[in-house]
């Protein structure tokens, strides 16, 4: 059952894709793959085999996608700086999803069977260090102090999300504020910072810096509200990993937040079972997704996301119009048509 969203017929997202956006970076992307096929390689066996599995497993890498966008939207010459950083944002990315299976006790990652379950969690976080480290060592191969200080801003923050999203797990007196404070650090950071980066790589002035960052933060943020709402109104094929996974592991999300602020008191002491002291029982989950389809939290969701989607569509304001502005804002667009 895909997510039910009143849509505009017509809607420019509706018929969104990202194909312009990797057409446009497409020589660059061909380097950041074989930059990292190159960094995974190691004399300990398990350490290719593990990155690997994640790495080559159909991920977008819109991330390091972005960088390269970014970059070239603030006319970077196409250098070796700009592969050997979106080569460390997908690494920080893929660092990070290894440490969360192991916290969330996930069983499915973008379509296949988790690290963890095949190689054990010890494998999957040192693995994960691994691969932190060498994002590291290339950014100090970059030679940017500030690029190498904003993406090292971004690995503590994105650390400080993830402990952020553990005191919040079943909590359902969560407000919307703490809520956003956990994604902006767990999820929309890394997206700021990778696109903050290439302007900084093309020495461009500290405004064009910031609309890249702010661009990349509220993408971000639209980003994860659509995964919330695809977790229990989309399919495991758009999610990469099994719908209700945020049910089960007693997250709570922006559809749960806005569910409990407008429920019943039957409905909140059904929250409170399930996700506060994780007692659920067959058809709970169903429950739950009635529930939210009821209260049309999906929904709300949703829009909530198209709200910053239109906040990182200004942030480019600043920028002459072209291709890779039109690539850039036609992704704000595909995020949000996901939950089609």
């Amino acid at each position: 059952m895909g997510v039910v969203v009143p849509v505009e017929k017509g809607r420019p997202e509706a018929e969104a894709s990202l194909n312009d956006l990797v057409a446009l970076v497409a020589d660059g992307m061909a380097r950041v793959n074989t930059t990292i096929l190159s960094r995974t390689g190691s004399e300990v066996a398990m350490i290719p085999e593990v990155a690997s599995h994640l790495i080559s497993s159909g991920g977008k890498r819109l991330r390091p996608i972005l960088t390269l966008a970014c970059a070239d939207l603030c006319g970077y010459a196409g250098g070796e700086g700009a592969v050997k950083l979106a080569a460390s944002v997908e690494f920080m990315h893929t660092a990070t999803l290894l440490h969360d299976d192991v916290v969330d006790e996930s069983d499915m990652r973008r379509g296949r069977v988790a690290a963890r379950i095949k190689w054990g969690n010890e494998a999957s976080v040192l693995v994960g260090d691994f691969l932190l480290g060498q994002a590291f060592r290339m950014m100090v191969e970059v030679g940017s102090l500030r690029a190498l200080d904003i993406l090292s801003a971004a690995a503590t923050v994105i650390a400080e999300g993830e402990v952020m999203q553990l005191t919040a797990a079943k909590n359902t007196e969560t407000t919307e504020d703490e809520y956003l404070a956990v994604i902006r650090g767990k999820t929309a950071e890394l997206f700021a910072a990778a696109c903050e980066v290439g302007p900084v790589l093309a020495e461009r002035p500290q405004a064009e810096q910031d609309a890249c960052r702010a661009y990349g933060m509220n993408l971000g943020i639209a980003f994860q509200l659509i995964d919330d709402a695809l977790d229990y109104g989309g399919t495991s094929d758009a999610l990469g990993k099994n719908v209700g996974d945020d049910f089960r592991e007693g997250k709570i999300t922006l559809p749960i937040v806005l569910a409990f602020r407008h429920g019943s008191e039957e409905e909140r002491a059904f929250w409170r079972r399930t996700l506060q002291d994780g007692e659920i029982g067959e058809g709970d989950l169903d429950q739950a997704r009635a529930i939210l389809h009821r209260r049309g939290v999906l929904a709300e969701t949703v829009e909530r996301a198209r709200q910053y989607g239109a906040l990182a569509r200004e942030a480019l304001a600043p920028f002459a119009p072209g291709r890779t502005k039109d690539a850039l804002l036609e992704a704000v667009d595909f995020c949000i048509a996901r939950a089609h």
